[in-house]
């Protein structure tokens, strides 16, 4: 159950694997080569899963801050980012630039150079101290740790950055606004009855459509100058609406000329019409 154990047998896999790769001629057997490819790829996974786990148990007030993750795009939070960091780390220090130019790529190897030589370090110290005192993490593994935890944020941060662009500071701000006028119109359309908490605790389908058909109205008439305001320019707008920006314009007018009654059936066949 000791995570220098866990440590010590993940690394082994590891060892193995690249032994394997390294006897083999990929050209006279291709498809040897990518199955142990494979393996190497989960094998190296679950080995950063442990030391992730190591981290958090050994350093877990030292960690590098990763508040940068919300500047990256959704669809780059996966599960397996830090193993696909690792294989680029890989691929840079052996001069191979499959996602990012050529200029780029040369500036980030010697990041990926201190990385992996970081790791290397890593594995050494916490294997020998798996097989002296696997209970405990003296000093100077808390330092290899904290350092490698550094490298690896600032790598990821570096290779990122130059693979797509990262959101400004001002993009998520304007997701936040788009949080709270959500979260208002929800509290809105509860108290005035559109929906019930039961739906929400149930996760009703509807409300995927519900939610943001209110929400464009709370935002062009009951919260003017939140991130619906269209007395911003377009390029002011959040890019979720920007794009919208005259069609917003002309729901807004039509919007305007409506009684109160007239808002409310609005809204009540808005939370019903498929």
């Amino acid at each position: 159950p000791r995570l220098l154990s866990q440590f010590f047998f993940a690394d082994e896999r590891v060892t193995r694997v690249v032994a394997e790769i390294n006897g083999l001629d990929a050209e006279l057997d291709p498809q040897q080569y990518l199955v142990l490819l494979n393996q190497l790829h989960l094998s190296q996974a679950h080995l950063l899963a442990i030391l992730e786990r190591i981290m958090e148990e050994c350093i877990p007030t030292q960690r590098h801050s990763r508040d940068y993750l919300v500047k990256f795009p959704e669809e780059l939070l996966v599960d397996n980012l830090g193993n696909h960091m690792l294989f680029a780390a890989e691929c840079l220090l052996a001069g191979t630039f499959l996602e990012v130019e050529e200029a780029d790529g040369a500036q980030l190897r010697p990041q990926a150079r201190n990385l992996l030589c970081s790791l290397e370090l890593v594995r050494t110290v916490l294997r020998e101290q798996s097989l002296s005192q696997p209970g405990s993490y003296p000093e100077p593994v808390r330092a290899v740790l904290v350092q490698f935890d550094r490298l690896f944020a600032e790598f990821e941060l570096s290779y990122v950055s130059s693979l797509v662009a990262v959101k400004s500071p001002e993009e998520i701000y304007r997701q936040q606004e788009i949080i709270v006028l959500f979260c208002e119109t929800v509290e809105r359309a509860l108290r005035l009855g559109y929906l019930t908490q039961e739906m929400i605790d149930g996760y009703e389908p509807l409300l995927m459509f519900t939610i943001p058909r209110l929400a464009i109205i709370s935002g062009l008439l009951i919260y003017p100058e939140g991130p619906l305001s269209l007395e911003r320019s377009p390029e002011q707008m959040s890019r979720v609406f920007s794009p919208f920006y005259n069609l917003l314009k002309k729901i807004r007018d039509l919007l305007r000329v409506l009684s109160a009654e007239e808002l409310c059936l609005l809204e009540r066949s808005l939370c019903t019409a498929e």
